[in-house]
């Protein structure tokens, strides 16, 4: 048995380059319960992070008893993460759960039957549509629903209400990450593959902070590392996170200056010569371009802006320059950071000039923070047109149109989608009146919360919330729809690098919760949203019947799903797509016949201006000549928003850890997380500690000039001028509003997004630090991650963090051979290079 919050990635297993990682099958079982009690184990996977990790739940008296990895699956190979491990139950089986449906009287909310709750939506949207037309309807969703649900949600508002207004908290998340593979690839999806990491001899994260972020795909960096011909690591990242421990070059930047870095990392690798020439010439556009570009940015230049010594820089430069196989990934660092789209196409762009796609070992991962981040993407929820269809292409709008059976110009397309941050504008303008959230809590994890608040709490905003819990933003609203969770409903979700995953119904969800797919059916059919014939538009059973559906929307398009049956997914491993009558057992990376879905006839996006985001069109796309060919796009390096002055003289950047998903509303209801990392602290550098009078644990105000949080002090290992938040604390354990002492970290955070994927800054901010009032103990903050403690001397060390018996989990190793991609090379370029 192994201590899983104590030792958070588990027992290692290494192996070699090009070797296969070994199976490690991760298990725990309820107290009292042995293997032989189980009734059954029924197929899903973990929604409690975007690995995805294929997984069994055990069964036993209709309830779910456990959890174990699939060993057959070509994600985990068996392995869990603590989240999986200890939330993906437990966050579904508190006794908190809704029950029935919500609605507000004399300002209340009281418990009602299916269809009074039902009949007050659909009255209210149906007044409102007959007043206001489709533009006063919201719709902000989540990237937890299963791929069936986004698709139901997406033709509800696109062909049944025809709202330009749809998002979802992906936006927050790795919104970036679609737009950088639109920008430089013209269309979204992945182009490497998790089994890139077991070829390659270097890997790059900006801005990723894999280990707590993606604990089962960093046991595999681990278990690489422990064995012969290890990788060497690069880590972009102010934090000194367990990655940047282990990395062979740390640049630990100032917040807001990755453009900067990236420029130079860029021009070193051009005046070294190290780009791959013939690569450059037949697969990609713009090169000129991209050399004026960075031609200023000098290691020394970007090193005087990023805080950095220049010889680090050119040490990154070196390794990627001169490595063989490389991959990148990439994630809230940059996504969320100043110019994010800029400097994450530059990620794309070093990889082009190395030639380093499409191979083994060669690739570059634009990471998702969630499991069904993709199928939000894909699917069309998110505003964006489904299967990456282009808004501004007639014929991809008429090809919808026909799907569907309906009005092409039911089918909003005359402006860009509308994204998150001005679906709660509007909200707060009073052009949008009915708002419908799904499976996400705005109220904690939006930028400056104060002014969220007072949106959801608008007296004419209609509010609809539907989710498991009485989440902070539940309380705003006006009907509460109890929603199943999983392992209470089946469908599919698609993972980081499109690995699509069968999550099988193992129990009954709670009173009379419904899954999300059958809420967003029934809605449908109150409102008769019908085709052009009279038919319903909608007219799906259950999910496979949905699942159906979206395979011929898929059709030809990037992620072709039309190979991929749940029968098929049933038993074995998850599927990559595309998959296809041309790629029958999936595609394990992409781009690696140097084509790229560049055809303006074709592709996802014309792109856009990366500086200021104004869209390129068609006609100048047409100019590019691109026909197949990978664009090098970048824009000029600018300062953030908001630079430190001397009223708020400390950079704020926000993130996660290891232990908690989200804003804790299943995490927060595990025993062994919420013990492991109970409250909010803010972390400081030692420096900054010293000349503020902080000790570990005092209890500090951190104030920026949009609001402030109280909380305690954990003196870390920081850059100096540096303080961190987790954005995980809400009020939902301390009466759902803040009190005294404020603690989510997006009371500070400000209300700015990139130009281009409209991703919210959270990483962005100025602020003041202050004591007010000594420590009671230390913060509590984990000593097993970044957040590690830097104790001054002569101090009593900060006890480590543990779980104890309550965080058991067995490890079996060597059950069978570990699993392979069926056809490895098939997609490798010149025949798969060395």
């Amino acid at each position: 048995m192994v201590d899983r919050i104590a030792n958070i990635w588990g027992t290692r297993t290494p192996y070699s380059r090009d070797g296969l990682w070994p199976v490690r099958v991760d298990q725990v079982l309820d107290d009292g319960i042995a293997e032989g009690d189980v009734d059954r184990w029924v197929q899903s996977a973990c929604v409690l992070c975007s690995n995805g990790c294929a997984c069994d739940i055990a069964v036993k008296d209709g309830a779910m008893v456990g959890i174990r990895g699939r060993a057959q699956d070509l994600v985990n190979h068996g392995r869990l993460g603590p989240k999986g491990l200890f939330a993906s139950r437990q966050g579904v089986s508190h006794k908190d759960r809704l029950r029935s449906p919500l609605v507000r009287e004399n300002g209340q909310l009281v418990e009602c039957d299916w269809d009074t709750a039902m009949r007050r939506i659909v009255d209210r949207s149906r007044d409102l549509l007959a007043e206001r037309g489709p533009l006063s309807h919201g719709f902000y969703t989540s990237g937890q629903l299963f791929l069936e649900e986004y698709y139901a949600l997406a033709v509800i508002g696109k062909a049944g209400i025809g709202t330009p207004h749809m998002d979802g908290n992906t936006r927050l998340c790795t919104a970036t990450a679609a737009a950088a593979m639109k920008e430089s690839f013209g269309a979204d999806g992945q182009p490497g593959s998790y089994t890139d990491i077991d070829s390659c001899d270097a890997l790059f994260l900006f801005g990723h902070n894999m280990a707590e972020t993606q604990t089962v795909l960093w046991s595999r960096v681990l278990d690489r590392i422990a064995g012969p011909d290890r990788p060497r690591i690069v880590c972009v990242d102010p934090r000194n996170t367990e990655v940047a421990r282990h990395a062979d070059v740390h640049l630990a930047i100032r917040p807001g200056t990755n453009l900067a870095l990236m420029h130079a990392l860029v021009r070193e690798v051009l005046a070294q010569g190290w780009e791959d020439a013939g690569y450059v010439r037949d697969h990609t556009v713009g090169l000129d371009g991209l050399r004026k570009a960075v031609e200023p940015w000098t290691a020394e230049a970007a090193a005087a802006v990023c805080g950095v010594p220049a010889a680090d820089i050119r040490d990154a430069a070196r390794i990627f320059g001169t490595s063989d196989r490389i991959v990148s990934t990439v994630l809230q660092g940059f996504y969320q950071s100043s110019q994010a789209t800029a400097a994450s196409c530059q990620v794309n762009n070093l990889h082009l000039l190395r030639g380093m796609l499409g191979a083994p070992g060669r690739g570059v991962l634009q990471m998702n923070g969630q499991p069904t981040a993709q199928n939000n993407r894909e699917c069309g929820a998110d505003g964006d047109l489904p299967g990456f269809r282009n808004w501004e292409n007639p014929d991809h709008i008429q090809e919808l149109a026909g799907l569907w059976n309906v009005d092409p110009m039911t089918i909003p397309h005359w402006a860009p989608p509308t994204h998150a941050m001005q679906i709660f504008r509007y909200a707060e303008q009073g052009s949008i009146d009915f708002l419908w959230i799904s499976a996400t809590n705005p109220a904690v994890s939006m930028p400056e919360l104060p002014r969220i608040r007072d949106i959801l709490a608008k007296p004419d905003l209609f509010l609809v919330v539907q989710d498991l819990y009485l989440t902070e933003t539940a309380q705003y609203a006006d009907v509460v729809l109890p929603a199943a969770g999983w392992g209470e409903k089946t469908g599919t979700f698609t993972n980081v690098n499109r690995i699509v995953h069968l999550s099988d119904k193992a129990v009954d969800p709670p009173g009379e919760a419904r899954s999300d797919l059958d809420i967003f059916l029934d809605y449908a059919r109150r409102m008769e949203f019908t085709t052009l014939n009279g038919g319903p538009l909608l007219d799906w059973t259950g999910p496979e019947d949905a699942f159906e559906a979206w395979k011929s929307c898929s059709r030809g398009r990037p992620c072709d799903y039309t190979g991929i049956t749940y029968d098929r997914l049933r038993g074995g491993s998850g599927i990559p797509w595309p998959c296809n009558e041309d790629n029958p057992n999936g595609t394990d990376r992409l781009y690696g016949d140097g084509v790229f879905p560049t055809d303006p006839d074709y592709c996802e996006s014309y792109g856009h201006d990366l500086l200021t985001g104004a869209t390129v069109g068609a006609q100048a796309f047409r100019a590019q000549d691109a026909g197949g060919r990978a664009l090098f796009k970048t824009a000029p390096f600018h300062p953030p928003h908001e630079e430190p002055d001397e009223d708020y003289p400390l950079r704020y950047t926000t993130g996660r850890t290891a232990y908690h998903f989200h804003t804790r509303t299943k995490t927060g209801r595990s025993r062994p997380l919420t013990d492991a990392a109970p409250r909010a602290w803010v972390e400081v550098a030692r420096e900054d500690a010293d000349r503020l009078g902080i000790s570990e644990g005092d209890l500090v105000r951190v104030t920026s000039r949009r609001g402030r949080i109280e909380v305690p002090a954990r003196v870390s290992g920081i850059a100096p001028g540096t303080v961190f938040a987790p954005f995980h604390y809400g009020y939902w354990d301390t009466g759902g509003r803040p009190g005294v002492h404020p603690t989510a970290a997006n009371e500070l955070t400000l209300t700015e997004w990139d130009p281009v994927s409209k991703q919210p800054l959270f990483k962005n901010a100025a602020v003041t630090v202050e004591k007010i009032g000594d420590a009671t103990g230390p913060a509590p903050a984990p000593t097993t991650t970044a957040s590690r403690p830097t104790a001054a001397p002569g101090t009593t060390p900060v006890p480590a963090t543990a779980g104890g018996d309550g965080a058991q989990a067995t490890e079996t190793t060597d059950t069978e051979p570990a699993p392979r991609f069926p056809d490895a090379s098939k997609n490798a370029l010149d025949g798969g290079r060395p």
